[in-house]
């Protein structure tokens, strides 16, 4: 029977469809299989740069630092391996480091919250504005550009140091501080005020996540009797969400991070009373001034590993207070 009619094999009162036909492979196939491959390596070779200053600016240098963090060196003789001494030294024979942790701490826990409600509620009064809002939204967004330089650093410096404009300001007032930078009790509520001012890319991209979310929303609440505060609350809130998740984690992995403020308003000794020696600016002068580069790596290490354990727990507890659109949980 030939292979090309259509059968149908009726054994009793069962019938089987005919098996189908096997096509022939493409003729095309090693052709085409060559033509994959060659993308395919022309893909990595647009990789190869990217993949050269990956490994060799990144991975290596952390695999060696994590190396050098269980030595003694000082970058002029070879490293000498002395094990966990370095971490030992850390937690148990160093306040220095205890006290840049407080600080640090103070800084992140306290100007991060207050850096992220200053760029919402701008973010708001911006959504809501359509005049000159262009204006406005590069204007709050100018000094996140320039926030981080040493030529703003050195502004703040004259401006909270004694005779600036800030304590003229406060002397009109009857409140004589005599300046902040100089005080103890008042250069690290500067350091803050500095991070605090600088909230602009915060900001637009909360205004961003404003623009997202359906008016419909707000007026279906405000058909309910909810007043501004409600839906604040029950509509702004969840719908931004994503977008608090993703502020807060880039805030609290750059405020550990603050240097170059510290550096400059001290002039690089972390006073007064070490109340700017932030665990970065520490650690710098540990590796750079006192040549203690193991201790000062060993200093970067924990650093590391504490924004690790931040960044865990803020994914782990994120189900609970983040929503994203489709969730239906």
């Amino acid at each position: 029977m030939s292979t090309t009619e259509t059968r149908v094999i009726v054994t009793g009162e069962r019938r089987r469809r005919p098996l189908p036909r096997r096509r022939p492979e493409s003729l095309n196939r090693p052709g085409q299989k060559r033509r994959e491959r060659r993308e395919t390596a022309v893909g990595y070779g647009f990789l190869v740069p990217w993949l050269i200053g990956f490994f060799g600016l990144t991975i290596i240098p952390m695999v060696y630092s994590l190396y050098l963090s269980f030595t003694r060196y000082n970058i002029f003789q070879p490293p000498r391996w002395i094990g966990l001494d370095n971490y030992v030294r850390l937690f148990t024979n160093d306040p220095q480091f205890m006290q840049s942790a407080q600080i640090t701490l103070v800084y992140v826990l306290v100007g991060t919250p207050i850096t992220l409600a200053a760029a919402l509620a701008i973010a708001m009064l911006l959504n809501f504005r359509d005049k000159g809002a262009g204006f406005f939204r590069s204007a709050f967004y100018a000094p996140s550009l320039i926030g981080g330089s040493v030529s703003v650093a050195i502004v703040w410096r004259a401006m909270f140091g004694s005779d600036g404009p800030v304590d003229t300001s406060l002397s009109f007032f009857g409140l004589d501080i005599g300046g902040w930078i100089g005080n103890p009790a008042l250069v690290l509520p500067a350091m803050i005020v500095l991070a605090i001012w600088q909230f602009g890319a915060t900001m637009v991209i909360f205004l961003a996540g404003l623009k997202q979310v359906p008016k419909e929303l707000y007026e279906a609440a405000e058909m309910d009797g909810a007043n501004a505060w409600h839906r604040f609350r029950a509509v702004t809130l969840p719908m931004l969400s994503p977008v608090i998740f993703f502020n807060l984690l880039l805030g609290l992995i750059g405020a550990f991070q603050v240097f170059a403020s510290a550096y400059i308003i001290s002039n690089g000794s972390g006073g007064p009373a070490g109340m700017t020696n932030f665990i970065t600016l520490y650690l710098y002068k540990r590796g750079f001034s006192d040549g203690q580069m193991g201790y000062a790596a060993a200093i970067a290490w924990v650093l590391l590993v504490v924004v690790a354990i931040i960044a865990f727990i803020l994914f782990r507890t994120q189900r609970s207070w983040v929503h994203y659109a489709g969730d239906n949980r």
